[in-house]
């Protein structure tokens, strides 16, 4: 994609030209990071901004660079939306999946930060692409402790698979570092968000539970979706993820990759072909055609919109959970 860089100064000049809206929003920060007594956080894009609400409650104000039904690796930031985040008390993003939010921060260069790929591990799932993934045993990713994530370098991970939030653990690991920044960025509200942390992380867990239960007793372990978005879920529960296109999902698959589906979908039994609510299902339908398949929706809750399945990120996994009970045959 075509990413401007912007330059702060003609940043903060266009966004004083959007009008008084916007100067009579900004009087009220008083320059500290809070709107009417609130802490401004700024969210990347939906998975970010679900952790910020629920953890932040009703001691934050949260408003989200990517608008609902926008595909985020598409965004591109606008002056104002730079402004916006040198003015923030917080910013919360996921550092390698938007870089032109990557570019706005290093511009704006807020108070506060909180990238969700500094608190947990990310790999490299490009290799799934191909079907060449072996993947180990249920729910053994060698990544169990958040610990071992603190200060964890990313600098080298520009191939890496940014969907961790896909991972209902690694998303708990992402939800206590954001409620540690939120510790950090507002004090006076630490008990408040230790404890909202605390709730979040439980209902996580409970999730994770509810994947593993129910996606034993399974007829087949690989599922066919259109971008390479749930190397991490299919690590997690010991699934294999073959994808139409790889992480990149605007992406056209080659003639041998098609020709390899479908292979692959005869051989292992596959009975569904997943697409998503952002990006377009022409080609997911085209596969699922040419070899008399169903298609359901998998969505990889990089937005909530008018199609999902679901109000939030606990409702749209759900609904994931039991679309892969049904093209997995689970018992």
């Amino acid at each position: 994609m075509n990413i401007r860089r912007l330059r702060p100064t003609a940043a903060l000049v266009g966004a004083a030209a959007l009008g008084l809206t916007t100067l009579t929003a900004c009087s009220t920060n008083a320059g500290d990071g809070r709107t009417d007594g609130k802490l401004d956080v700024v969210a990347s894009f939906y998975p970010m901004q679900f952790l910020a609400q629920r953890i932040g409650g009703n001691a934050v104000h949260v408003s989200s660079l990517t608008k609902p039904g926008v595909e985020p690796h598409d965004l591109e930031i606008s002056p104002r939306q730079t402004a916006d985040l040198s003015k923030a008390g917080l910013v919360v993003y996921l550092k390698g999946l938007q870089p032109s939010v990557d570019r706005a921060i290093a511009q704006a260069e807020p108070r506060q930060v909180a990238d969700a790929a500094s608190y947990t591990s990310l790999e490299d799932h490009g290799t799934e692409v191909e079907g060449e993934h072996e993947h180990g045993g249920e729910g053994e990713t060698g990544h169990e402790g958040e610990e071992a994530h603190e200060g964890h370098d990313h600098s080298g991970d520009a191939a890496a698979d940014p969907h961790i939030w896909l991972d209902p653990v690694r998303y708990a690991q992402v939800a206590k570092g954001v409620g540690k920044a939120l510790e950090k960025a507002d004090p006076d509200h630490a008990a408040t968000y230790k404890k909202n942390t605390t709730a979040l992380v439980k209902e996580l867990s409970t999730l994770d539970q509810d994947f593993r239960s129910g996606l034993k007793g399974r007829a087949s372990d690989t599922f066919i979706t259109t971008h390479a978005a749930f190397g991490y879920l299919a690590e997690r529960y010991g699934l294999r993820q073959e994808a139409i296109s790889g992480l990149d999902p605007e992406s056209e698959p080659s003639p041998a990759r098609v020709k390899g589906l479908h292979t692959i979908a005869k051989k292992d039994k596959v009975n569904t072909v997943f697409f998503e609510t952002l990006v377009s299902d022409r080609t997911a339908r085209t596969l699922a055609g040419d070899l008399h398949l169903r298609t359901d929706v998998l969505d990889p809750i990089e937005g909530i919109g008018s199609k999902s399945k679901g109000d939030d990120y606990i409702q749209v996994m759900r609904a994931n959970l039991k679309a892969l009970r049904k093209a997995l045959g689970t018992k």
